[in-house]
């Protein structure tokens, strides 16, 4: 393989490329799919693309990759009208396991243009005419894009093939793991840093700028910074940037979550509570019963278990303690998407398995405040073990 480019931001390494495209073609074989077809838009919820080419979608910009069971994949993107690159067998220090490169200026803003990306992914597609395409990332993936290579394709068979991609992306190699432990520790700087710096007279989006500043300086390229300041009997959770504008106020509590993707792409979250004062012991008492909850569905997630059972056990174990039931997201997997599965909740057909990557964050509001953490975890042959997060798990006080 060629050289990597010195552009990139820690590369994947080849070896683990060529790990997952033989997984892939595997399972092809397996369920008789000749090529796939996938499409995503960003890279917060964009990762099969990224898994298959370690290139982000991004922006909104759509990105094709078609990846045939016995050749290199064709990718599609945005760029000059009738752009056509041919890659050689080695790479070109940008991509790997890619013979053709497509681009078009196609934009979701300018629908006019929504055929362009569709016209040369079949341009990709078409010894496959009359074969098995399997369609990868359905619920992203354009209507406009299925609509055109089904018309264009009339006599081919389509079968969903997102599950099957799931259940090899959601089982990280050692190589991943490094990379997701590389994650969490930029996540644990920029909770220190946002601990270290955070003050009253900020608005909420003056420390989630720290956090995010953090991230950037150790290779982050993308993801969220939730937060709110809030006083206790008017509690509050985590909002994006369009309600950051609060002023920190003496005496307030300051909920941060650092939900970004570390250098190479791969994510983690990690979700603590400061007070610019002295907390309150209710305070101190419900993270007490927040941490017991979240050891609780730890010690549920052992490979093997059905994680709709975990769901409901979960929520029996809140109802007898007085708390309300979950009905959020409040466990699930992460990689290249900042949601991955499995989703621990009751319509997940999935099982705990050895070697996902998998964030706990319960959390609820009692009494007048909002109790939470937010911990990331890698299972092991008998559950999860230490949280991959350093950050200790206690409410901060500062000032």
């Amino acid at each position: 393989m060629a050289k990597m480019s010195e552009r990139l931001n820690k590369p994947i390494s080849t070896k683990e490329l060529e790990r997952r495209w033989a997984a892939i073609r595997a399972a092809m074989e397996a369920e008789g799919i000749d090529v796939l077809l996938m499409q995503n838009n960003n890279d917060h919820m964009g990762g099969y693309t990224k898994y298959v080419t370690d290139v982000p979608a991004s922006n909104g910009y759509p990105f094709t990759a078609v990846f045939p069971r016995d050749d290199a994949m064709t990718i599609v993107h945005q760029g000059p009208f009738d752009g056509d690159f041919k890659v050689p067998p080695e790479g070109d220090g940008m991509v790997r396991g890619v013979k053709r490169v497509l681009t078009t200026p196609s934009y979701e803003s300018a629908p006019y243009t929504r055929d362009y990306d569709p016209a040369l992914a079949c341009k990709a597609l078409e010894p496959f005419a009359s074969a098995t395409i399997g369609l990868v990332g359905t619920y992203q993936m354009s209507f406009a894009m299925v609509d055109f290579v089904k018309r264009q394709f009339p006599n081919a068979t389509y079968v969903e093939a997102s599950d099957m991609m799931d259940q090899i992306k959601v089982i990280k190699s050692a190589e991943e793991i490094e990379f997701i432990e590389g994650t969490a520790a930029q996540q644990d700087a920029a909770m220190q840093a946002v601990i270290d710096q955070i003050k009253p007279g900020m608005k909420d989006s003056d420390v989630a700028a720290i956090a995010l500043h953090t991230g950037h300086n150790h290779g982050s390229e993308q993801g969220i910074y939730l937060c709110q300041s809030w006083q206790i009997g008017k509690p509050a959770a985590i909002a994006p940037r369009h309600n950051q504008n609060r002023v920190i106020k003496e005496g307030d509590s300051f909920n941060m979550l650092v939900e970004n993707n570390g250098a190479g792409g791969f994510f983690t979250e990690i979700g603590r509570t400061i007070v610019l004062g002295e907390a309150t012991q209710a305070q101190h008492d419900e993270l007490a019963f927040t941490l017991e909850a979240q050891r609780f569905t730890l010690d549920l997630l052992k490979p093997g278990t059905p994680c709709a059972e975990i769901w409901d056990t979960y929520n029996a174990y809140m109802r007898d303690n007085d708390r309300d039931e979950e009905t959020r997201l409040f466990c699930h997997g992460q990689g290249y998407d900042l949601v991955e599965r499995p989703l621990i909740r009751k319509d997940e057909p999935m099982s705990i398995q050895k070697n996902m990557n998998i964030v706990c964050h319960p959390g609820y509001m009692r009494n007048g405040l909002f109790s939470w953490i937010c911990d990331n975890y890698i299972i092991g042959d008998n559950g999860p073990g230490d949280s991959i997060h350093k950050t200790p798990q206690k409410i901060f006080e500062v000032g």
